[in-house]
């Protein structure tokens, strides 16, 4: 009983993981895409955004869609191995593996929204 009952939570959990990731990653391409109209096509956007920047050069293309990107091949890693991630354990607890994950999904996706919101502020 205790073996299903850990299946069925972690059925729900994941389905509610994978459903809020999908949602993300729709966000976050959709906020770069609208970023894209704005943004000035250069190879390094960087110094345009922060001045005072002197590092590695970035182009616009990489800047607005690589989060995105990122978001979404975590998602389908996550839709399709759904039985490996079920075999693999870190914790005992499954609610904070799933917390731990939701959490680096967020950072990213903020990551992509802040990127894009830069952008969009720059070409307006």
């Amino acid at each position: 009983m205790i073996a299903k009952e850990k299946a069925g939570e972690f059925s729900r959990l994941h389905s509610l993981f994978t459903f809020h990731l999908g949602v993300a990653v729709a966000l976050s391409w959709l906020t770069a895409f609208y970023a894209s109209f704005y943004a000035p096509w250069v190879r390094n956007i960087r110094p345009l955004i922060d001045p005072s920047y002197a590092g590695q050069v970035e182009s616009t293309w990489s800047f607005l869609f690589v989060f995105p990107a990122v978001l979404t091949v975590a998602w389908l890693m996550s839709v399709s191995g759904r039985e490996v991630f079920r075999q693999m354990r870190v914790f005992k607890n499954q609610a904070i593996e799933f917390a731990i994950a939701g959490a680096l999904a967020f950072v990213v996706f903020y990551l992509a929204i802040d990127r894009a919101v830069a952008v969009i502020s720059l070409g307006l």
